[in-house]
């Protein structure tokens, strides 16, 4: 066996501790997650009780010797979906285990999640945080916990954090995804207290580890990662598999520092109960029943520490647990189907008491801020968006000591448009920093520190570059829902959208709409300096996850500057602004658009009611349907695409809800269905401009 670490920071090898785990304890463990494998496989994956079934059989041994290890009541562990092993060894009640796959009620998600996907507030114990059915996606939110951890104790001076780690578990398969390596980097860059815990067992469903990384050794191919020390073993032996754990997890306590483990483990099954194995030759099956880690462990017990009587003792009790809690989870109810669309956003219960999530964010944590209002005091001078989106990040980072500040650039540059300049002088590094080019660990990290009870306000430099991040912004606006409101990750990413000077297919984008159709996110689209204001506050304080969006063209634009409204200025979302009155048409907009309706309003000799929308996520149905029901006409404009742009969504809501309201048939003025162009002249051919929104409104209103 091979141990290596490739920093001077780190010592040259991992100590190695005569660990004695309670053997007994882990027979019982082991036993049961065989029975609840063996029951699923043999009657109720056939009988179509369970319809996805993953068995852990070969990676249960060492799972459950790892979960014994966590006990530290600030760990985090981030898990997949063959996992269940730990979970039991972390403390899952049975019948909970057991009901999961059966789509019971209760349970990690009232039905609404495969049964394997795992989640357990922490409750004075380990956290498992969250589970994803995406490979690779559980790395990055696990990064993001070891950095709270190091928050917790090192700016916020909580000592009990002191030995806290997180540990994530993969398989050998989920090493080639951008999760793993940005992680990677994240835990060796900031020496994060990390655990990378690889069960290998040679294949991802049917492909060789040999095709996800070459030699199929990640552990061999890391050795010259600066930073990292890494141990290997075998995950089926039993004093081998105790020995390199404890020493694994013992070096990240005590060192506070990342180190990789690999175990080899047989994998037992198919990769799903619907798979067959057929691609495994007779050898290679045979030889991993001859590795089954369950026979190992009753050879190294029995006789020397263990009589045959008493294992078989063990055996018969883990195999009437397991039976007991599976009656009982079969007289569960199915999941209430008049509750599955509950806990998207944040709900109150029938006496207009919040139901907070029971982790995640500030609000489980009775976190208060000063009181917001809706009534601006105007300062004298004029700003712009930028200066006021920066003052009010200054304000609320100096009220609330748990926020922090990061992506590409934020730190001494002060992001790449300006918004964070001056932030990290001001508040430190630990606060407000830089990050490495990756989007996907930007989110991912900032779903961890949400998890570990921070605000983070993760900055993307770009529309078009939060794509490799949509997996975790996806995972993240669906945590509420799929843990049937036990989990929660409320943040702030901000991100500029659309054209300035001239426009491109990467930097000018909105496609504000996919995230409007992100489940669980909250949309902000502000139009001056004075709303970004309230609805930056308002987002900062709130406890969902939000997208701030901010239009380059509205940033430094003279158009878009407004008196600082107040460091109190607090705006609700789904609140529109009715900019001006009008009696014969209203034309609904948002963002920089809104500058370009009102000059053409001012052109067209027509009576226009303007409605800006301000949030998109939630948006204001009723003021828009009051107005159309006035005006009898709608003009919808937006920088967006047509097809399926936040525009359709509009038009679908008046032509069901006033649709007898109409004298003419609802308009939408966009750009065509094409990225946004670079040269300012095609720019200005296809972006809705001053004259073609007043030709639409003259020819709507002449209907």
């Amino acid at each position: 066996m091979a141990v290596s670490a490739s920093s001077t920071a780190l010592s040259g090898r991992l100590p190695r501790f005569d660990t004695q785990p309670d053997w007994q304890r882990v027979t019982r463990l082991l036993q049961q997650s065989r029975a609840l494998d063996d029951i699923e496989e043999t009657r109720l994956l056939p009988s179509r009780q369970v319809l996805y079934q993953f068995s852990a059989r070969g990676h249960d041994l060492a799972q459950i010797l790892l979960g014994l290890q966590l006990t530290d009541p600030h760990d985090g562990v981030s898990v997949y979906y063959r996992s269940r092993p730990l979970m039991l060894a972390v403390g899952v009640d049975l019948e909970d285990a057991a009901a999961g796959p059966l789509a019971r009620s209760g349970g990690f998600s009232d039905g609404r999640d495969i049964g394997v996907v795992f989640n357990k507030p922490g409750r004075g114990a380990v956290t498992v945080l969250p589970a994803c059915g995406g490979v690779g996606a559980q790395y990055t939110p696990a990064a993001g916990w070891a950095q709270g951890i190091g928050y917790h104790h090192g700016t916020l001076g909580e000592a009990d954090y002191a030995r806290s780690i997180a540990v994530v578990l993969g398989g050998d398969a989920s090493v080639a995804t951008a999760g793993f390596w940005s992680a990677l980097t994240l835990a060796t860059t900031l020496r994060l207290p990390m655990l990378f815990y690889v069960e290998d067992n040679g294949f991802g469903i049917s492909v060789s580890s040999q095709l996800q990384t070459p030699g199929g050794n990640i552990a061999a191919n890391l050795r010259a990662f600066s930073g990292l020390s890494i141990c290997e073993g075998d995950g089926a032996d039993p004093l081998e598999a105790a020995e390199r754990i404890a020493s694994a997890v013992r070096f990240v306590r005590e060192q506070r520092a990342p180190a990789l483990l690999r175990l080899t483990v047989p994998r037992l099954c198919g990769h799903s109960g619907q798979d067959t194995q057929a691609y495994k030759s007779a050898e290679t099956l045979a030889r991993e029943r001859s590795d089954d880690p369950l026979q190992r462990l009753y050879r190294h017990l029995v006789p020397q520490r263990l009589s045959d009587g008493a294992w078989r003792q063990i055996e018969r009790e883990a195999v009437r647990a397991v039976e007991q809690a599976l009656e009982r989870a079969l007289e569960r109810p199915s999941p209430d189907p008049g509750r599955v669309t509950r806990y998207v956003f944040t709900e109150q219960d029938a006496d207009g008491r919040l139901e907070l999530q029971e982790q995640g964010g500030l609000a489980p944590l009775a976190v208060t801020f000063p009181p917001g209002s809706a009534r601006a005091e105007p300062e004298p001078n004029r700003v712009n968006m930028l200066t006021a989106i920066r003052r009010t990040l200054d304000v609320e980072l100096a009220l609330n000591p748990r926020m922090v500040v990061f992506g590409e650039d934020v730190g001494p540059k002060g992001g790449v448009h300006g918004a964070t300049l001056g932030l990290q002088d001001r508040h430190g590094a630990a606060r407000v920093f830089d990050t490495s080019l990756s989007e996907e660990g930007i989110i991912g990290r900032a779903v961890g520190l949400a998890l570990a009870g921070l605000l983070p306000v993760p900055e993307i430099q770009f529309r078009k570059y939060a794509d490799p991040a949509t997996e975790q912004l996806n995972d993240c606006g669906t945590m509420r829902w799929r843990t049937a409101n036990r989990f929660a990750a409320p943040m702030v990413v901000r991100m500029p959208v659309g054209f300035l000077k001239c426009g491109d297919p990467w930097h000018s984008q909105t496609n504000e709409v996919a995230w409007v159709h992100g489940i669980g996110w909250r949309v902000a689209v502000p139009s001056n300096a004075e709303d970004a204001v309230g609805l930056l506050r308002a987002a900062l304080r709130g406890n969902e996850p939000t997208l701030f969006l901010e239009h380059r063209m509205l940033l430094d634009g003279a158009w878009a500057r407004r008196p600082y409204p107040g460091d109190a200025y607090l705006l609700p979302f789904g609140k529109a602004h009715r900019v001006r009155e009008g009696s014969e048409l209203t034309v609904v907009t948002w963002g920089a658009m809104l500058e370009r309706c009102e000059l053409a309003a001012d052109a067209s000799g027509v009576q226009v009611e303007i409605l800006d929308l301000r949030t998109l996520s939630p948006w204001d149905r009723a003021a828009v349907l009051e107005s159309v029901r006035k005006t009898r006409r709608c003009l919808i404009v937006h920088e967006d695409t047509l097809s399926a742009g936040f525009g359709a969504e509009v038009a679908a809501t008046l032509a069901r809800e006033a649709f007898f309201s109409l004298d003419a048939p609802i308009e939408r003025l966009t750009m065509p269905d094409i990225p946004s162009p670079h040269s300012p002249v095609l720019l200005t051919a296809v972006v809705p401009g001053v004259e073609s929104i007043t030709r639409a409104i003259r020819a709507l209103a002449s209907v």
